[in-house]
């Protein structure tokens, strides 16, 4: 990207000068200071970062940038004749409003009591999807996912059925040279100490975030920690549920994860073994003691003793431990690989040895075997969807970086 550096004007001129004044040029195109601050006042509240003159100042370097990216992306879908329809963008209102939790037509009473102009929103959607029509234009011409790339990608799932994975969301902060290093890393630690004080994750990331998942709010989906680059995937694994990682420095840039739930994985929704299981827990009490331990192992064991069949192992357990005892079908996807080794060796019939656990004891009996599609298993079709979103996410930065290196910019905006 050519890039002609302006000087001295700070913020101040963002919020002051009169709407002529030029931030930066992208080719034929200018972006005005009032253009600048309507978006910048638009992010922080829509984010729910308090907006205050310190965070309009450190936020403008990411504003103008997205600013100048879409600049790019309009151009682009000029030179490609590529629209938006009325109805698209109908859609796309209706869709914000759904990501936001409002109700339909919410948003311009939202727009309105903020004093936010409604042009910076419609004008953000508009080439956000331009540039979704252009990337999929592009994978047209030569992006296919072929037999073997979902075959491949059903048998990893068979091989990891039941291990964790974890609903993942993503914010990802591009660096295109090196001079920006010290700058994306700064607005990373921002936008990780705002997330951590109520601004919330999706809306932060549809504004800030260079990934195709940020029109989704940053929601990538259930991943397990080895689908992902391997700095990724290690922090992954260590984080619970609804919490937030510091900045993670990752191929072109910095990555802000969050985990939003976690779950076992699913197998493919090819015939599997079903089990039909009966199992009764004992939970240790709160800070259990050995003896209390004991005594749950000898209760787990008395039941082992006692059940005939899975009818009788039930009733003794809606007796001894009613608020843990059940009976019900799973799928071998469904079941933990620990647990599954010992139930793929079990005869039906016959009560398992006492199984001791982190917060409890149990036993389980299996009633019946038989083989069919797990409830939760993932289609080929699924499988397809999965692979080519990765591909246009790849295929997108990969055009916009593209763009950006055959782009003249003369940025005016001082600490922009």
């Amino acid at each position: 990207m050519g890039v002609a550096e302006g000087g001295g004007c700070r913020w101040s001129c963002v919020r002051s000068a009169p709407a002529p004044s030029i931030a930066a040029v992208v080719n034929d195109d200018v972006i005005s200071f009032y253009d600048l601050a309507s978006r910048a006042r638009m992010v922080l509240i829509s984010s729910n970062i308090p907006d205050t003159p310190e965070n309009r100042q450190r936020i403008v370097p990411q504003v103008l940038r997205s600013l100048i990216d879409e600049k790019l992306e309009l151009q682009e879908a000029k030179r490609q004749n590529v629209t938006v329809t009325e109805e698209e963008m109908k859609k796309g209102i209706e869709q914000l409003e759904k990501q936001n939790n409002m109700r339909p037509g919410q948003l311009d009473e939202f727009l309105k009591v903020r004093g936010i102009e409604r042009a910076a929103i419609v004008d953000q959607l508009t080439a956000s999807l331009l540039w979704a029509k252009l990337v999929k234009r592009q994978a047209a011409q030569g992006l296919t996912i072929s037999d073997d790339e979902i075959d491949d990608a059903l048998k990893r799932l068979k091989e990891h059925a039941g291990e964790p994975q974890s609903r993942v969301g993503e914010i990802f902060l591009a660096i295109d040279n090196p001079a920006q290093e010290d700058q994306v890393r700064q607005l990373a630690d921002r936008l990780t100490a705002q997330m951590k004080q109520g601004a919330r994750f999706s809306a932060v990331a549809r504004q800030f975030s260079q990934a195709a998942s940020a029109a989704v709010g940053g929601d990538i989906g259930y991943m397990r920690p080895d689908q992902l680059p391997p700095e990724l995937g290690k922090v992954v694994a260590t984080l619970k549920p609804g919490e937030l990682s510091s900045p993670i420095r990752s191929g072109g840039g910095y990555y802000l994860l969050l985990v939003l739930d976690r779950k076992l994985g699913a197998g493919s929704s090819e015939q599997e073994p079903i089990y039909d299981i009966v199992q009764v827990v004992f939970a240790f009490p709160p800070k259990a003691n050995e003896a209390a331990k004991h005594a749950a192992l000898a209760e787990a064991a008395s039941v082992r003793g006692q059940a005939k069949d899975c009818p009788s192992m039930l009733k003794i357990g809606h007796e001894k431990a009613p608020q843990l005892s059940s009976q019900g079908k799973l799928a071998a996807s469904q079941i933990a690989p620990e647990m599954r080794k010992v139930i793929e060796a079990m005869p039906t019939g016959q009560v398992s040895q006492p199984i001791v656990q982190k917060n409890g004891v149990g036993v389980i009996m299996i009633c019946d075997k038989s083989t069919g599609k797990s409830p939760t298993g993932v289609t080929r079709e699924e499988v397809a969807d999965t692979l080519l979103r990765q591909r246009l996410d790849t295929m997108s930065r990969r055009y916009m970086r593209d763009l950006r290196r055959t782009a003249y910019v003369d940025v005016r905006a001082g600490g922009a």
